[in-house]
């Protein structure tokens, strides 16, 4: 067993509102605590299916002032797992969100995904996972 555990990931933002109704809104999230930081002009917002001590988390990093970032070409994605990809990407494309890749095999295999855009441009990989 490893002495690490994975808590979470962290975006920075442009626009707070507007990324915690796409994540909460659009992908089933819920807000779990937000923080307020005057003296570093930012505040903080982490977002998740389930709470911190059980579930790795996404943190959204707004800092006052900066409502764009550049996402250079290290970052790849976030996966999330969705029961029903081709239904999930239709109810995201009717609220608007960006599908990327539209749903299908994973080259050279049998996995299905799709890509969708978050509304700073992150990339988001929604892979069928069907229940069991």
């Amino acid at each position: 067993m490893s002495e690490f555990s994975y808590l979470h990931t962290m975006l920075r933002v442009g626009d707070l509102d507007r990324s915690v109704a796409f994540y909460t809104g659009l992908l089933g999230m819920k807000e779990l605590r937000r923080t307020e930081v005057p003296e570093g002009k930012y505040t903080l917002v982490f977002v998740g299916y389930g709470g911190e001590a059980d579930h790795t988390v996404l943190e959204l990093t707004y800092n006052w002032g900066v409502d764009k970032y550049e996402l250079g070409s290290a970052f790849g994605h976030l996966a999330l797992g969705v029961p029903d990809i081709y239904a999930t990407c239709e109810r995201l494309r009717e609220a608007g969100v960006k599908i990327s890749r539209e749903p299908g095999p994973v080259k050279f295999g049998t996995t299905v995904i799709a890509f969708i855009d978050d509304p700073d441009g992150y990339k988001i990989e929604l892979i069928e996972r069907k229940p069991r």
